[in-house]
């Protein structure tokens, strides 16, 4: 486990992970549960480095039944899901507190929202630099290298740390 960055702190047998344990990714999210066999297995929680959360009942290693969490208290369902569906783009602490005041527009679920680095991109769990193809945290550590699915993504969907007019030809403008 030292040799990949994660460590374990908990009951053993047979020098394997058996009883209730806490083993942490080399990503820093942690699990925290029962185990069996080296595996998760039984009660457990998934705790990520934003705060978010993914409580599951494991059996193997594998969840089986489990609800996410998300960092600000906004429970996932899987069904009747009426969050970002496309009718209402509100982030959830705009649900919970009302909308801010006009001229005061909410760029991200965080007011104010985390400062992104030039060139780069907010994607949720940190920055994302298209040139290096990096996601870091927002403290600057790496997260992961994204692969082409991710970086389109990306470039398609996230907050851009630069200001840009979106929609205007500037052919067909006015200037004032």
């Amino acid at each position: 486990m030292e040799f990949i960055g994660s460590s374990y702190k908990g009951d053993t047998k047979n020098g394997r992970m058996d009883g209730k344990g806490e083993y942490t990714f080399p990503t820093e999210t942690k699990y925290e549960g029962e185990m069996k066999e080296g595996m998760f297995h039984g009660k457990g929680v998934l705790h990520f480095p934003n705060g978010s959360k993914y409580e599951a009942t494991w059996e193997n290693g594998i969840a089986k039944q489990g609800s996410f969490t998300f960092a600000d208290g906004l429970q996932y369902q899987e069904k009747d899901w009426d969050y970002c569906d496309g009718y209402d783009r509100r982030f959830y602490s705009e649900r919970c507190n009302g909308l801010r005041p006009a001229g005061e527009s909410q760029l991200s679920d965080l007011h104010p929202p985390h400062i992104i680095p030039d060139g780069c991109y907010d994607c949720g769990d940190g920055s994302y630099d298209p040139k290096a193809r990096v996601v870091t945290s927002y403290s600057g550590r790496f997260l992961r290298n994204a692969d082409d699915s991710e970086h389109e993504w990306i470039l398609r969907t996230c907050r851009k740390a630069w200001d840009e007019a979106v929609g205007v030809d500037p052919e067909n403008s006015v200037a004032f």
